[in-house]
């Protein structure tokens, strides 16, 4: 599961069956498609169809790459071109001009089941020397003939409880892990797509703890999930999500949902993560950009090559400049847009200036790169409890706290407290724009600091429990 589905730009296709030796090739997708149809139809039967298994081939395709159903099982491909596993694709062959032009008008076009969200798995045969529960490619030709048009068709094979989804996005496709493991205060979409996994995975395999709430921080109550999954199936237990975890529960998750199956259990919009923008832009607000603006303002008063940035909340041309100035500086595509690769970037950067440095402006103590909730203990939870007892000798609305470095209901109160006083979500979780508030305003009551550029008094911010 990778979100929401978008067309490849590319497919990669073993040339054999998944375990046997061969070449992968790498394909554009419409060219892919192309091959498949060419391979698989006739180009002269009826367009109606042509269309109705063009749709077919297209939406197994996709299928296969959204579900990573050979990823996640450690393969390094997207499909097979074995007919026993998936569908022909005959490198080289000749491609009929007729089926060219569907495909260049359908190919962003995939079929979906009435209430789930994935490509449906759009099981054919032949409908001659094999048969299936699916559609049947000579059989599209008589009701055609009877002037059914494509979704028509579809809906007998298929039933009345499809969709077909039109112009879908097209992007550059990369494999679903984020490339660094996961573990205890990392927060993000991909926490929470493997945190709704797991509690899915729960239901067959009831060993695993539920996790409670789904909100994308990794918190003990995931760690511990996570060691649950890794005991059941074999894997190291360190209650961190690397790529061995990740890629095994993306396959179990697949399976208990039966996602590669005509009887699929779906996967519904309220399953999808949705807690932390994906990508973050020009024009795009809200905590999220505040969280990226932090960051981007603390790695600037320590690299002259990044400006820094007010933290507004608002992705506006400032921000935009300074995402370019922070690409051009480490190298990634200069586009000013925050995505998977330079959101990561930037959190390498931030955690190499923690490792030398843990003060900015007015001597503002930095965030310490992990979201800290009940459960927490360690070094920076005893810091936000120092910082959280001196305000409640200043503040009566904030509970007293004891700075022990175990973050209980004590704290978890105090936190709650302090986010209401100051305008911020009430989640008790001290993500980024919790952490940087409570030492600014501590810092400032304290010793009487000012704000310095970039920083902000917090008053007016809301939290997100990002990282």
């Amino acid at each position: 599961m990778t979100g929401e589905p978008f067309i490849p730009r590319t497919i990669t296709v073993h040339l054999g069956a998944p375990s046997q030796a061969a070449e992968n090739v790498y394909v554009s997708f419409p060219d892919y498609i192309k091959n498949v149809a060419s391979s698989e139809i006739y180009p002269t039967w009826p367009e109606a169809a042509l269309r109705a298994n063009i749709y077919a081939q297209i939406s197994y395709a996709l299928n296969r790459y959204y579900t990573e159903w050979y990823r996640s099982q450690g393969y390094d491909f997207d499909i097979t071109n074995s007919t026993r596993f998936d569908q022909s694709y005959v490198p080289g062959r000749e491609i009929y001009d007729n089926i060219s032009a569907i495909v260049d008008d359908i190919f962003n076009s995939y079929v979906v089941r009435q209430g789930s969200i994935e490509p449906y798995f759009t099981q054919y045969c032949n409908g001659t020397t094999t048969t299936c529960d699916g559609l049947s490619q000579w059989g599209t030709v008589p009701l055609a003939e009877e002037g059914l048009g494509p979704y028509e068709i579809l809906t007998r094979f298929y039933g009345e409880d499809i969709d077909i989804v039109m112009d879908a996005p097209v992007r550059n496709g990369q494999p679903s892990y984020p490339g660094v493991p996961l573990r205890l205060g990392d927060a993000g979409n991909d926490v929470q797509e493997k945190q709704i996994q797991l509690n899915r995975i729960s239901v067959n395999y009831p060993g695993i703890p539920k996790i409670t709430p789904t909100d994308g921080v990794f918190g003990v109550s995931t760690e511990e999930a996570v060691r649950a999954f890794q005991r059941i199936f074999g894997l190291t237990v360190d209650g961190v999500i690397g790529n061995a975890t990740w890629y095994r529960l993306s396959y179990l998750f697949n399976a208990v949902k039966r996602l590669s199956e005509l009887d699929s259990e779906g996967i519904s919009i309220n399953e999808l993560p949705q807690q932390f923008e994906r990508l973050l832009s020009l024009g795009d607000s809200g905590d999220d950009v505040r969280v990226i603006q932090y960051y981007l303002d603390v790695i600037g008063a320590f690299y002259d090559t990044v400006p820094r940035v007010a933290i507004t909340g608002e992705f506006d041309e400032q921000t935009a400049a300074a995402v370019r100035d922070y690409q051009q500086a480490f190298g990634l595509t200069v586009d000013g847009v925050v995505g998977r690769l330079t959101w990561q970037s930037i959190q390498e950067v931030y955690e190499s200036i923690l490792s030398t440095s843990q003060l900015i402006d007015g001597g503002v103590t930095l965030f310490p790169g992990r979201v800290l909730q009940v459960g927490f203990e360690g070094e920076d939870v005893a810091i936000a409890q120092e910082y959280l007892a001196y305000l409640s000798s200043v503040y009566p609305e904030i509970p007293p706290v004891t700075p022990d470095g175990v973050f209980g209901p004590q704290t978890d109160a105090a936190v709650r407290a302090f986010q209401q006083l100051f305008g911020l979500a009430e989640t008790g979780n001290i993500g980024v724009i919790t952490w940087n508030t409570l030492a600014s305003v501590y810092s400032n009551v304290r010793f009487g600091n000012t704000q310095q550029e970039g920083q902000y008094p917090g008053q007016d911010l809301a939290e997100e429990g990002t990282p």
